[in-house]
């Protein structure tokens, strides 16, 4: 099957043949093609899908159980995700690394152990105060390095008020 890409593509707006380039978003190489007169650009449909089910993805918060397994603490991970990052490495290593952040947070980098010196940081932590078995406030916190624009302070106050 050949690839849309592989045929020249012109400018609705110039009529011009458009450049074969690649755009970085989020950490992900987006196959584009653009015009070199209005700048106008065209991204790959594949490409664009899988930046779609990645940022799906980010935007949900998933609640998971730590289990005791013989001497250690045992999270399970999303298959969703899983199946995500499998797809993006074509093969996964079976090792990841797991690293203490801060109180309260930890970091799992599921590249290769090493090699990733230019990785993307994602941070969430999430606090809650209870004062007579009831919620006094609740505070979450997001930190994305490769997107600040993304990052939140959310305060939960007991009478459901958000403060952002």
């Amino acid at each position: 099957m050949t690839d849309i890409f592989d045929n020249t593509i012109l400018c609705k707006k110039c009529n011009l043949k458009m450049k074969r380039a690649e755009i970085e978003k989020n950490g992900f190489i987006l196959r584009t093609v653009i015009c070199p007169e209005c700048n106008e650009k065209i991204i790959h449909p594949a490409d664009e899908q899988e930046y779609a089910k990645f940022i799906n993805l980010k935007n949900k918060e998933f609640r998971v159980k730590m289990r005791l397994v013989g001497n250690s603490y045992a999270v399970s991970i999303p298959k969703e995700i899983v199946l995500f990052i499998r797809e993006q490495e074509k093969i996964m290593n079976d090792m990841v690394r797991l690293c203490f952040e801060d109180s309260g947070r930890l970091s799992l980098n599921f590249g290769n152990i090493g090699e990733n010196k230019d990785s993307r940081v994602i941070k969430a932590r999430e606090y809650k105060v209870i004062k007579n078995n009831q919620p006094v406030l609740h505070a979450r916190q997001f930190y994305d390095s490769a997107n600040p624009e993304n990052n939140k302070n959310i305060l939960i106050k007991k009478d459901k008020e958000k403060i952002k």
